[in-house]
This record gives C-alpha cells, sequence and structure tokens, in this order.
C-alpha cells in the first residue's frame, strides 16, 4: 500500500516568475542609463542648427529607465506578484544542453574554423540529444561540412572564417 508521501505529487520548484521580471527589468534600466550616458556624450541638447545627436536617444534612455524601474517595482513589491514557477530544473537543463554546446560551437569557430566546428557540432548534437549512430552521425557532420565547403568557398567563391590553427591550409584555402 501506498504511503501518504507517495500518494502526493511532487512540488515543482524553480525560478519564481516574478524574479525573472525584477532581473530583465533591472537590465532594462542599466541599458537606459547606458543610453542615456552615451546620449549625453554626443550632445542631448539642443543646437543652433536643431536637436543634438544624441537628443533622441536621450529620450529613450529615459522612457526605458523609467518603464523598467517601474517593472521593477512591481516585480519586487507589487501586490500581484507572480509566484509560478517560471522555469524549473528539468527545463534549464535542456536549455543548458543546447546553449552550452552553442557557446563552445561559437568558440572552437575561433580556433578550427567554421568547417571543423560546424561538423563536430552536427554530429555532436545528432549522437548526444538526437540518439542517432556514431557513424550515422560522423558521416552526416562531414557530409554537411564539405557540402557548405564546395558552396561557399568554390563555387560562389566566399571565403568564409578558417581559424586561427586554419586546419584547411593543406587544401589551399
Amino acid at each position: 500500500m501506498d504511503s501518504p508521501q507517495e500518494g502526493v505529487a511532487r512540488e515543482r520548484t524553480g525560478v519564481p516568475t516574478f524574479a525573472v521580471e525584477a532581473t530583465v527589468a533591472a537590465l532594462v534600466v542599466i541599458f537606459g542609463l547606458v543610453v542615456l550616458f552615451g546620449s549625453r556624450n554626443l550632445g542631448s541638447g539642443w543646437t543652433s542648427d536643431g536637436p543634438g545627436a544624441g537628443y533622441f536617444p536621450f529620450y529613450i534612455g529615459v522612457i526605458l529607465v523609467i518603464s523598467g524601474a517601474g517593472t521593477l517595482y512591481q516585480a519586487l513589491f507589487g501586490k500581484n506578484r507572480n509566484h509560478d514557477i517560471f522555469v524549473d530544473g528539468e527545463q534549464i537543463r535542456r536549455v543548458l544542453s543546447v546553449l552550452l554546446p552553442a557557446l563552445v560551437f561559437v568558440l572552437a569557430i575561433q580556433i578550427f574554423g567554421i568547417y571543423l566546428a560546424a561538423a563536430v557540432y552536427i554530429a555532436g548534437f545528432m549522437i548526444f540529444l538526437g540518439k542517432f549512430s556514431r557513424i550515422k552521425s560522423v558521416i552526416l557532420g562531414v557530409a554537411v561540412a564539405v557540402f557548405f565547403f564546395f558552396l561557399f568557398e568554390v563555387w560562389f567563391k566566399i571565403p568564409l572564417y578558417k581559424g586561427w590553427l586554419k586546419p584547411l591550409d593543406f587544401l589551399g584555402y
């Protein structure tokens, strides 16, 4: 027979919606302040020719700061704060399972170039997230990279970034 704890569904835990709203609002305020100070450096006043270069950006910054501050206040101190879970641990893991490899891909492009990095990225996604066989994944990753190499480098004559190590130097590209 089930114990009382087993019959109760697990409560969903994670980041509450109001915390995410407050974080985004704080970022909007910071961005608005950057725009404000940048526009002041450009000249946000009225000149003899009309508005200065920073005139309109200054007021856009003011709008951003005011709206961000209002949203931040509501998110933190409002009566109707949303305590629902915005994202839980499982959802974060799913997002990170795509985001972290994408960041590694961008860094790998800098070192190995776009073709080699793309081949590894495609094969890795197929193996780890798609659960395809390793041989099919590697073949398809290399085939896609070779196709795009011929498409850009050979046929369209548009060179793409080869990376610091330049692994395709032996081909003359």
